[in-house]
This record gives structure tokens, C-alpha cells and sequence, in this order.
């Protein structure tokens, strides 16, 4: 009864999400374009941090890609609306063939079709957050005001014919290298993909892993000679950006023998990853020059997930499994998508706020008028960057006093570079993260320092040690308390990040939400309204007397005139 709903179901909310999205993201595309197009332009030209040379190439590249945006915007909502559309019951109809659902003809048609069209209108909103208010802060950031020392990117003419001429051979020598390396490693990548689709057949694992998705793993069997074709050409168009990408180490290191071993050591780089990828043998045993001059030889080396397992497998504490974010593997195939998304740190960043803001609230150190300037202006320092930088301070002091390996974000839950989500960003998130936790811990601080930390993130500037005279804060050493103000102001930078991702803003907004019925559950909101509306009645009762004080003064001295 499952492959009716799945056409029913997929057939008729596909157009209805494609329409959302794709209208919803039109519009907003259409109607910011301009905005879009004349404040790039405008930060471009104002930067301090680009030179005059390179202004001038960015200012003269820059209207074919404004003016391609909403072409290709458009075309890729109304196109990720279907696929969303489609996709999104799907996977929930494998949900409703479990085992313990009752009635599985009713779920398999219509589980799933309100989510799918509220997840529709929740993509574009986040659409719109991040062209209304994350795009604004990257050019408010590009047109910041920069250290006197600090030197403006610049293109240097004399390095261009050199660039250009590096770039030459790296197309002539790259091309050529790696589409025949990943033409080599494409019988292997055929039959391990064979082996490893028949061995989960077999085991009822993988996509075989529920009943309704054995013949999606049977197509997926007979589809797999074309992801390998695609990965064949996938590595082809990549090779032309490696080749490319030498004049741009010609530019960097002021120097061509720099370029040409980059050139060298690009198919190098393409092999490992390769070997990565098909779970070969680590490494590469072409040649790797150094193309980076002030980089150590060794840091060139790039480290396997390979190596990253064994490693981690060697130390108990550290050889967690896949499901460290999941308590046990999941037995859907759309909770396995779901592993490991961004989503899930989001998640917990966020119900750590709602947490620590009630305590927070209940405390005194957030109150009502600080959630009302969340209302009202949208923003707010306290609660949009204190608040997460705290809940992230808080999670560094456990995982320090833990000694787990990564940060530990639950009671029952590590974030390890095992299971960490892949994307770069977050990765540029979290390494800094266990940095500032080994720093944590190498203070080793006691309780009642901890325990004056939140007032110090909420309620100082953090920008001098004697900003801490008023909190009472227990150690006297300027040097530890720098250290701990560092630490805070990084991890508002991290914040303020973040608060770029889509989903933020919607998170941040629900996160407001629920101080705000927290506030009136506890009577805190009603005080604050009836202190306020007694300080007007006050203010006008004062002016009343004000005004009839005056206009008994001007009686008098009428009649003394008189």
C-alpha cells in the first residue's frame, strides 16, 4: 500500500511546495534586487579593504553576476521546490510502513503533506531572512572601518602575465592528470559501490533497511554506473578551477616556481582525496612539492578520515560511534538523512538558550525590557549574542571539567570531529571551540569563578580587566581575567556568525517568544507594565501640577500689574 501514497502524495504537494518556494523566493529576489545591486556596488567602491586596482576589476566583473542572480535564483527555487515537494512525503511515507502504525494506507497518503507545505513556507522565510538581514551584515562587515595597519587587498599588475602563464600549464598539465586518475579509479568506485549496495541488500541495511525502500536500493543498484559517470565528470570540470587556481599562488607567494609546484602538487591533493573517498590507501604516492613558502611541509600533508578513525579508535574516550547525536541508529531511512545536519547543533544551541534565559529571566540578569527591545528594534546584544555566548561558554567549562575529547553539547551526547556535521563552516565554528576549551582547562578555574562568569558575559563590556571590579569577580590577576575576556570576546564573534545562518533569525525570534510567555507566566510582565504605566501617570501628574503652578503664577502677576 506504500507506492500509491507514494505517488498520490508526491504528485500533488510537489506543485503546491514549487509555487511557494518558488514564487515566495522570487518575489523576494525580484523585489531586493535593486537594493542588492546598488549597495554591492556601493561597498565595493567605500571599502578600505580592497585596493584601487582590484575595485576597479570587481566594479567592472561584478554586473554579470547581479545581473544572473535572480535568473538563477529563480530557476533553482522553483527547481528545489519540486524536488522538496516530492521528496519530502516520500520520506515520510516510509515512516508510516513502521511496524507500529496502525492504518497505513490513511498515513502513506497523507503523512507528510502539511509538513512538506509548512517546511515550504519556512524555506522562504529563511530565504528571506538571509537576503534582508544576513546579506546587509556581510556588507556592513566589507565596509567596517579597518586597523591603520592593516593592508587593503591589492592585485599587483607586474604578477599578472606570470599568473596568467602559470594558470596556462596548470590547465595544459591538470586536466589531462586528473581526468585520467579519476577514469582510473572509476572501474573501483563501480564495483566497490556494487559491493558495498549487495552487502547492505543482504544485511537489510543501508537502504535496504526497511521493506518499502528495498526497491529504491534495487534502483539505486542499477542507477549506480551514473553517479559514477557523474563523479568522472564532476572531477573533469573540477581540474580546470585546480589548474586556475595556480596563478592565484603565483599572485599570493610573489613567486611562479611557487605556482608550478602547486600545479605539481594539485594532482597529488586530487589523488588523496580520491583514495579518501573509495577508502584506499591513505595518501598519495605521487610527488607533493611545497607551494606555500611560511607553511610547514608537514602541514601540506592532509590527514585522512582514515587516519582521524584509527586515532580516535585507540582512545576510549574517543572512539565514539556514529549515533553519539542520536542515542541508537535509527531505524528510518529519514532520520538517517537527518544525521548529522547543522540543524542538530542549531537544536541544541538554542534549547541550551531557552534553558539558561529562564534562569536567566527568573534571575534578573534578562529581564522585560530586554525582551521588548527584541520586539520592538528586532535586535538585541543581551539576549541575541550574551545569551548564546554563554550557553556556549558554559558548554566549554563542562567539556574542560570532563575531560571529553570534544565539546560535550548533552548529558549523553559528544560533539568529536567523528561525528561533528561536515560542513566548512561549522568546522571553522567549532575548531576555535576546542581551542578556547583547552585554554579553559589549562586555567583551571574554581567554582566561584565560574559562577561569576554569566554575570560578567551578560552584564559587562568585557573589555578591560577592571570591567570586572563591579561584579566582584574573586581572582585579583589581570593576566587570568584578559585570558577569560578574550575568551568571551571570541565567543561573541561566533555568535555574531552565526546570527547570519537562515535559520538564526527564525530560531532567535521563536527563542524571544518563549521568554516572553515565560516573563507573563511569572508575573514579571505584568509588573513591568504597571510600574511603567504608573511612572506615565506620575510624569503627567508632575506636568499637570507644572502647568497649573505656572498658570497660577501668571494670574498673580496679571493682578499686580492690574
Amino acid at each position: 500500500t506504500a507506492f500509491p501514497g507514494l505517488h498520490v502524495a508526491a504528485l500533488f504537494i510537489s506543485p503546491i511546495a514549487a509555487g511557494i518556494i518558488g514564487f515566495g523566493n522570487s518575489s523576494v529576489i525580484i523585489g531586493l534586487w535593486p537594493a542588492h545591486f546598488f549597495w554591492t556596488c556601493y561597498c565595493v567602491v567605500r571599502t578600505k579593504k580592497l585596493g584601487i586596482t582590484l575595485k576597479i576589476a570587481m566594479l567592472l566583473s561584478l554586473p554579470l553576476p547581479l545581473i544572473l542572480w535572480p535568473v538563477a535564483g529563480i530557476f533553482g527555487s522553483f527547481l528545489g521546490g519540486t524536488g522538496f515537494g516530492f521528496f519530502s512525503p516520500v520520506l515520510a511515507t516510509f515512516e508510516a510502513v513502521g511496524e507500529n502504525v496502525t492504518d497505513k494506507f490513511y498515513h502513506c497518503i497523507f503523512d507528510g503533506c502539511w509538513a512538506t507545505i509548512q517546511g515550504s513556507c519556512t524555506v522562504v522565510r529563511d530565504f528571506t531572512d538571509f537576503c534582508f538581514h544576513s546579506y546587509f551584515s556581510y556588507m556592513d562587515e566589507l565596509i567596517m572601518r579597518t586597523p591603520a595597519d592593516e593592508e587593503p587587498v591589492e592585485i599587483q599588475l607586474s604578477r599578472l602575465p606570470g599568473c596568467f602563464l602559470v594558470s596556462l600549464v596548470g590547465l595544459l598539465m591538470d586536466v589531462p592528470s586528473i581526468t585520467v586518475l579519476a577514469l582510473w579509479k572509476s572501474p573501483y568506485m563501480l564495483f566497490t559501490g556494487w559491493k558495498r549496495l549487495l552487502e547492505d541488500f543482504l544485511g537489510r541495511e543501508g537502504p535496504f533497511l526497511e521493506s518499502v525502500c528495498v526497491p529504491f536500493g534495487a534502483l539505486a543498484i542499477i542507477l549506480w554506473p551514473l553517479a559514477v559517470i557523474a563523479s568522472v565528470v564532476a572531477a573533469f570540470l573540477s581540474s580546470f578551477f585546480l589548474g586556475l587556481y595556480a596563478g592565484v599562488v603565483v599572485h599570493q607567494e610573489k613567486s611562479m616556481r611557487m605556482g608550478i609546484a602547486f600545479v605539481v602538487a594539485a594532482v597529488s591533493l586530487f589523488d588523496e582525496y580520491a583514495n579518501d573517498l573509495l577508502y584506499l590507501e591513505p595518501g598519495s604516492c605521487l610527488p607533493r612539492p611545497r607551494y606555500r613558502k611560511n607553511v610547514p611541509p608537514d602541514s601540506i600533508q592532509r590527514r585522512s578520515s582514515h587516519d582521524a578513525e584509527n586515532s580516535l579508535g585507540k582512545d576510549g574516550k574517543e572512539g565514539l560511534s556514529d549515533s553519539k547525536l542520536v542515542s541508537q541508529r535509527s531505524r528510518t531511512l529519514k532520520a538517517a538523512i537527518q544525521h548529522y545536519k547543522p540543524i542538530k547543533v542549531l537544536d541544541w544551541l538554542f534549547k541550551s538558550c531557552e534553558v539558561n534565559g529562564m534562569e536567566f529571566l527568573n534571575d534578573g540578569l534578562i529581564n522585560v525590557k530586554d525582551i521588548e527591545e527584541c520586539v520592538v528594534k528586532g535586535d538585541c546584544k543581551k539576549l541575541g549574542t550574551a545569551l548564546p555566548a554563554w550557553c556556549i561558554l558554559k558548554c566549554l567549562l563542562a567539556s574542560a571539567k570532563s575531560d571529553a575529547p570534544g565539546l560535550v553539547v548533552s548529558d549523553e551526547a559528544d560533539l568529536t570531529i567523528t561525528n561533528w556535521p561536515g560542513d566548512k563552516m561549522f568546522q571553522w565554528l567549532i575548531e576555535p571551540l576546542l581551542v578556547m576549551k583547552e585554554q579553559i582547562r589549562k586555567l583551571n578555574l574554581e567554582d566561584n569563578e565560574e559562577a561569576c562568569l554569566r554575570q560578567a558575559i551578560m552584564q559587562c563590556k568585557n573589555e578591560t580587566p577592571e570591567d570586572w571590579d563591579d561584579i566582584g569577580f574573586p581572582s585579583q590577576d589581570n593576566v587570568r581575567r584578559a585570558q577569560l575576556q578574550s575568551v568571551i570576546r571570541r565567543l561573541q564573534g561566533i555568535v555574531g556568525s552565526m546570527t547570519r545562518m537562515p535559520t538564526f533569525r527564525r530560531r532567535f525570534q521563536n527563542l524571544v517568544k518563549v521568554l516572553y510567555m515565560e516573563a507573563a507566566k511569572t508575573g514579571a510582565l505584568v509588573s513591568y507594565i504597571v510600574e511603567n504605566s504608573t511612572g506615565s501617570n506620575t510624569s503627567q501628574g508632575d506636568k499637570l501640577d507644572q502647568t497649573s503652578q505656572e498658570t497660577d503664577e501668571g494670574k498673580s502677576d496679571v493682578a499686580n500689574i492690574v
